[in-house]
């Protein structure tokens, strides 16, 4: 199994157990997650954005302060802007925290539903869960001079004709190094390689 479809499949695994949908955003540095995934209705989610929840959510500052996984009822963090009681007007009436890794690459989460607390055993696979990905989105510290070259002409707007003729390969030798580059980058596109490269500060 890729490392791609590893992804998936725990995302599976975290919808199952989050019926009203879940964010998680891994690796934040510089206040911005590396990458994010999340399932959360849109509503909440344009609501959220608009008014800037980000700074203030209570989940959020917990998570830049503590590690591991706590139901949302259990953080005592101040909620002066109301944003819990907003989210369960959205459908996110019980919900769970997780956060592992450093504070300076930290990876927060939060899963919700509509019905009832999580369970002990929900809590526990959660966190199994996001620590994974956390582990398995590890930024890379480099790519090859080969990967780098050839994202960086993509990048530049060359096409893979040409790109292959300025680097003196064929068509296919380049195809093969930026396949290899999307691998390393958990990508999914060129382009995906292309951000991500260039938001690691590899290229």
């Amino acid at each position: 199994m890729s490392a791609l479809q590893g992804i998936d499949k725990d995302l599976k695994y975290l919808a199952r157990l989050s019926p009203s949908g879940y964010f998680v955003g891994l690796h934040i540095r510089f206040t911005s997650p590396m990458m994010t995934f999340q399932t959360y209705p849109q509503a909440w989610t344009d609501h959220y954005t608009e008014n800037g929840y980000a700074m203030r959510d209570p989940i959020i500052a917990w998570g830049f302060t503590q590690l591991g996984a706590t139901r949302w009822s259990e953080i005592t963090f101040p909620d002066t802007f109301g944003i819990l009681a907003e989210a369960a007007r959205h459908g996110l009436v019980y919900g769970v925290a997780v956060s592992c890794g450093p504070v300076s690459s930290r990876t927060i989460s939060g899963l919700a539903r509509a019905d009832r607390e999580f369970s002990a055993e929900e809590i526990t696979l959660a966190a199994t869960i996001i620590t994974r990905l956390h582990d398995v989105t590890q930024p890379p510290d480099h790519l090859t001079d080969a990967q780098i070259e050839a994202l960086r002409l993509i990048a530049a707007g060359h096409r893979h004709a040409a790109a292959a003729a300025k680097l003196g390969i064929s068509e296919s030798a380049l195809k093969v190094r930026l396949n290899s580059a999307r691998q390393r980058l958990l990508a999914r596109t060129t382009a995906e390689a292309i951000q991500r490269a260039t938001d690691y500060r590899l290229i």
